[in-house]
């Protein structure tokens, strides 16, 4: 919007400042170009008092004047000494000077307000040609600059009109304008958290920017119908892919009834790979159906926090889990699902790198915009050239090849926390482990 209102800002601001030098000059010249006619007019008897050498018939003129406008005025000869005055000390004017030498008065500068020199004319006197004297008048600005202030008065205030329709017209204008890119922006933070069924009405905003939203709901008709595709290739996968494995991991229960005792351990560790498989397949499900994509909520994490962590401690008896927050509840803008499957896959990370004596330390609080939820374990940890590496999908630490896992767990997380706006920091505190840190985005309003 700044882009329309600055333009109109500085034209309206240009213009005006183009009107008020043209008030104030017109003002001045009005004064001026009628004491200019007035000098005229006198010049006629001042020369008639200059060459008869009879001060009177032009004094009487002079005081008649002063008295009925309040302009002075004087009659120099060639000399420059008076010969009539009327309230002015023509003396200590110095553009005498120059009608004496039979140059004109010319308006030169403007007046402004604040300015308190008198309007000076000073006219020739001629007598066939030759400079004879002087008229000189001095016409005080008091009155100029009252109707100078009063213009400006006026036109500032028809400027702050003038300002504001144009900011209103502006302002509907560039509303009606802005419609279409306002109404792409919604849809897509709509479709950011889930809703691909969201569309915009194609009569929205002028026609130039009506194909622009046609081609967005073309474009979402076909992420819509190319995301639907894929969650019914990951179901039918599922189906698939499961069936299989769980006839392979009952003929491997029957096998292990029928084999013969040196031949247990064998069967034992076929046993172990294909539960292995089975866990590989969850966590590729998991990554492929993008489970964060279900609509975002208000959520009370830390009742979410506390609701998962009764289940760590029956899963884990003998494991110390302590939980803190501050009281009363933290909302975050998250999806449950996502969000508990993240939180479980870090606690689980735990269960399986740290020692079972040593407790695992979960606290919620709220830090700025987001609300953080940290996982510490006391286990080895890892290098700290390793640590931007564990949410590499598939990668695990050399140091821990023989724990049983697939490498996708922290990737898992990280991706469901940053589909939803969170995120996922990971750091190596003091005393060894690893602490995890789940970042939500706060809602401002949960009701």
């Amino acid at each position: 919007m700044a882009l329309i209102y600055v333009p109109i800002a500085l034209i309206l601001l240009l213009l005006g400042m183009f009107y008020v030098v043209s008030i104030t000059r017109a003002h001045h010249q009005e004064v001026f170009l009628d004491r200019l006619r007035d000098a005229a007019y006198l010049s006629i008897t001042a020369r008639q008092s200059i060459l008869t050498d009879d001060p009177t018939l032009v004094q009487i003129d002079l005081d008649r004047y002063h008295e009925l406008y309040g302009v002075r005025a004087a009659v120099v000869d060639q000399a420059g000494d008076p010969v009539a005055v009327a309230g002015l000390d023509v003396r200590e004017v110095p553009e005498r000077a120059a009608a004496l030498a039979g140059h004109r008065a010319e308006l030169t500068t403007d007046v402004w307000p604040w300015d308190t020199d008198d309007i000076v004319v000073a006219e020739p006197v001629f007598d066939g040609g030759d400079v004879v004297g002087a008229l000189v008048t001095s016409s005080d600005t008091a009155q100029v600059r009252r109707g100078i202030w009063y213009s400006w008065a006026i036109l500032i205030a028809g400027g702050v009109v003038t300002a504001l329709l144009a900011l209103l017209v502006a302002d509907r204008t560039a509303g009606w304008v802005l419609r279409p890119v306002r109404a792409v922006d919604r849809a897509m933070e709509q479709m950011g958290s889930g809703r691909l069924d969201e569309r915009i009405p194609a009569s929205t905003g002028p026609p130039e920017l009506r194909q622009v939203v046609e081609r967005f709901n073309e474009m979402a008709e076909r992420v819509e119908h190319l995301m639907r595709r894929q969650q019914e290739f990951v179901a039918n996968a599922s189906h698939e892919l499961r069936n299989p494995l769980s006839a392979l991991m009952l003929r491997i229960e029957a096998l292990a009834l029928s084999v013969p005792a040196d031949s247990t351990a064998e069967v034992e560790h076929v046993r172990a790979e294909a539960e292995h498989m089975a866990q590989i397949l969850d966590a590729l499900l998991l990554l492929a159906e993008d489970a964060a994509t279900g609509p975002v909520q208000p959520l009370d994490v830390v009742d979410l926090v506390e609701r998962h962590a009764d289940g760590w401690r029956l899963l884990d008896p003998a494991r110390e889990f302590t939980v803190r927050s501050a009281p009363g509840a933290l909302w975050g803008a998250a999806d449950p699902t996502a969000l508990g499957a993240a939180l479980d896959t870090i606690v689980d990370n735990a269960l399986k790198f740290s020692p079972a004596a040593t407790p695992v330390e979960v606290e919620v609080r709220a830090d700025g915009r987001m609300v953080e939820v940290t996982v510490r374990d006391h286990g080895p940890g890892v290098p700290a050239d390793q640590l931007d590496r564990l949410t590499d999908r598939f990668w695990r630490s050399p140091g821990h090849s023989a724990v049983r896992g697939s490498g996708l767990g922290l990737a898992i997380a990280s991706e469901l926390l940053a589909s939803a706006g969170g995120g996922l920091r990971l750091e190596l505190p003091d005393g060894g482990g690893l602490r995890a840190h789940l970042l939500v985005p706060s809602w401002e309003d949960p009701a």
